[in-house]
């Protein structure tokens, strides 16, 4: 920076600022130190400058799973914002991260994406006395922005519906590796309070849980299908349980939507390629408004109510009135 500074011939203070976009630099002056920093191909050292600042200027972000389509588009929204407010992500696994969750204080906010916080859990972070966002779910202790679950699921349900489906099933999920916890509690309550204001008769049969995945969600199918009279939809908590489901559909020679009515939830990518009618979320929307959340409350503005950004329902051609 000093040699900056003395191609620039300005003080070492004022090299800094400039560098730094701080105010109180006159433009001429700030874009010949630019110019000299780009002549010696200067870079601001992000660890001294962290040291400077005391802060981290790194965002902890939790996902409890790695592959799947949600938490990548996701993370691209998150990441774009943070990327270009200067701020790097550090991208960790739940259970990685909570086992080995550090006393100390090595980033500046967490964001929790697509998954609860319990009890134990959320009394770690407090630990870190950091700030913590929720993204893709409603965790109402923090800050959140996901979407409303029971309103995507009577989208859904209220498709069918209003088709004149009076036999609808549900394929539900739960977590893999969080036993007894429904990945969407509210996309279940939405389907029995559609199926209660309908007047139609609440049958357990015509609800499978099986944990979430494609290969699941065609083994569901496959119960459905047993039973003595099998449902003429399916409503299934997300696109890739449904698109399990009509596999199973089609290997049994059943017609789609002729035969079987399908919908999911998500829009996912592969959703379009299959005709499969959905409730389309904008997932890289919420990590966009989580990633300006985070740098909100690192400047200090006061955490605000959770936001609850709109679905939408996308017809395509795997739903139509119920045939004989």
């Amino acid at each position: 920076m000093a040699d900056v500074a003395r191609h620039a011939g300005v003080s070492l203070a004022t090299a800094s600022r400039a560098l730094s976009a701080r105010p109180h630099v006159a433009p001429a002056t700030r874009a010949r130190v630019l110019a000299a920093a780009e002549r010696l191909a200067y870079v601001i050292s992000p660890e001294a400058s962290r040291l400077a600042g005391g802060r981290t200027d790194r965002i902890a972000v939790v996902v409890p799973h790695l592959s799947r389509w949600f938490f990548g588009a996701l993370l691209e929204g998150l990441e774009a914002v943070l990327r270009e407010a200067g701020l790097d992500v550090l991208l960790y696994h739940a259970g990685n991260f909570f086992q080995r969750l550090p006393a100390r204080r090595k980033v500046d906010a967490v964001v929790v994406v697509g998954m609860p916080v319990a009890e134990p859990e959320r009394a770690r972070l407090e630990l870190m006395g950091v700030h913590v966002v929720a993204a893709g779910g409603q965790v109402e202790s923090y800050p959140y922005v996901s979407i409303d679950d029971t309103a995507a699921g009577r989208q859904a349900v209220d498709h069918l519906l209003f088709l004149k489906h009076r036999r609808i099933g549900m394929i539900a999920t739960v977590e893999p590796g969080l036993p007894g916890w429904p990945a969407r509690p509210g996309r279940t309550e939405a389907y029995h309070r559609a199926i209660a204001e309908a007047g139609l008769p609440d049958d357990p049969g015509l609800v499978v849980t099986v944990p979430w995945g494609g290969i699941n969600g065609a083994d569901a199918m496959d119960r459905l299908l047993s039973l003595r009279e099998p449902p003429t939809a399916v409503y299934a908590h997300s696109d890739e349980v449904a698109l399990g489901a009509m596999r199973t559909l089609r290997r049994a020679g059943l017609r789609i939507p002729e035969d079987v009515s399908v919908v999911g939830i998500d829009d996912h990518p592969l959703a379009d390629l299959a005709d499969l009618t959905t409730v389309a979320q904008p997932v890289y929307d919420q990590g966009s408004l989580a990633g300006r959340m985070v740098l909100s409350l690192l400047a200090g503005d006061p955490p605000g109510a959770g936001i609850t950004v709109p679905t939408r329902l996308v017809i395509r051609g795997s739903t139509a009135p119920p045939g004989r």
